[in-house]
């Protein structure tokens, strides 16, 4: 499956809680999803607190999932093409130097 059918599927799921709509308790803006990929970052990095070694990997990959869901609906809300942004950036990184 495509980034953009992911994203496809992750606008209807939203489309289908009523999260886009004007009066949503969740709006989807920008800076709101924004704040979500953080928040579930955290959420990711919790699993790593005190161990190298995550013991329930099912609930990471669930947070690894809730960041990917956001990634991809701050993209489109942003109408970036996040498939080709990974793309040049990764162009980008195999001609740069770390010390």
């Amino acid at each position: 499956m495509s980034i953009q059918e992911l994203t496809d599927l992750i606008n209807r799921f939203v489309s289908d809680k009523g999260w886009y709509e004007a009066n949503s308790r969740f709006p989807q803006t920008p800076r709101n999803i924004a704040t979500s990929v953080a928040i579930e970052a955290a959420e990711l990095l919790e699993h790593f607190q005190f161990t190298d070694t995550p013991d329930d990997r099912a609930a990471l990959a669930d947070e690894l999932a809730d960041v990917a869901n956001y990634l991809f609906q701050l993209a489109y809300l942003l109408e970036i093409d996040l498939e080709q942004a990974i793309l040049n950036k990764l162009r980008q990184n195999y001609d740069r130097t770390w010390e």
